[in-house]
């Protein structure tokens, strides 16, 4: 075995428990191409030990109904999520719930809360990005900048809000994996993890998928994680962990290691 094989050996040894943490699903992403159910099974094939659904929100792509009541507006939103569940807990593929939220444009992967919690807080739907984030915390939840340096015309400019996230994208595989063919430019993710080092911010990786060409990107741990809210404390108490956009290997702090 070459040097570079016992690196990626060792890698995924000590850290063997493969999380996609950026996932569409066709129920409720205008975008996605595959069901829940169809991501999941792709995802168990592939080898991840779990994904995080993150359909677009009220503010983004989103494929649920914008004039339904909003209990009624939750219930729908959440089926892509509930799909992807059902199948992996047939199949034995963790499935955590999360969502992508749309602010004029920036992006926000929303962790640590769920369709009860939505249920309860109308209030979400017209939250500044302050406002979200307070929402967010009180509840436990984790709000993560998705792909802040992504330049495309539905994100009419770069807004970064440093103190009103808990971190950021830093490994976006869109935008490094060779087999992406849409907002392929690693420069983005140059200038995110750039930009969490600067301001201190724990970074995470995901695909961003939308189908099931899967990319293989994500956040890699040391022991398999019990729920969203495990997530959740992972990221904020600083746990070990590395960052993969299905190709490369980072750190945590956005090193490459392979």
């Amino acid at each position: 075995m070459d040097s570079g094989n016992q690196v990626m050996q060792s890698i995924r040894e000590q850290y063997p428990y493969l999380y996609e943490t950026h996932l569409h699903t066709s129920e409720s992403s205008a975008c996605a191409r595959s069901t829940g159910a169809q991501m999941a099974r792709a995802c168990k094939e592939y080898g991840y030990t779990g994904i995080f659904v993150t359909d677009h929100n009220w503010g983004g792509n989103t494929a649920t109904d914008r004039s339904l009541p909003w209990e009624q507006w939750v219930d729908a939103f959440v089926l892509g999520y509930e799909s992807a569940k059902a199948e992996g807990d047939r199949i034995g593929l963790d499935v955590f719930f999360g969502y992508e939220a749309g602010y004029r444009g920036t992006e926000f992967l929303i962790y640590g809360i769920d369709a009860e919690w939505m249920k309860t807080h109308p209030q979400i739907q017209t939250a500044t990005v302050e406002e979200q984030y307070l929402l967010v915390h009180d509840a436990g939840g984790l709000v993560m900048h998705a792909h802040p340096y992504r330049e495309e015309s539905y994100i009419p400019e770069i807004r970064l809000y440093p103190e009103w996230v808990d971190g950021v994208e830093g490994i976006n595989a869109t935008h490094s994996n060779p087999n992406s063919t849409g907002h392929n430019n690693p420069a983005y993710d140059e200038r995110a993890i750039k930009y969490a080092r600067l301001n201190n911010l724990p970074m995470s990786a995901g695909s961003d998928i939308h189908g099931t060409n899967l990319f293989g990107g994500g956040v890699a741990f040391r022991r398999r994680l019990s729920s969203s809210a495990d997530y959740v404390h992972a990221i904020l108490s600083e746990e070990d962990y590395v960052l993969t956009d299905g190709v490369k290997w980072y750190d945590k702090c956005g090193n490459i290691i392979y």
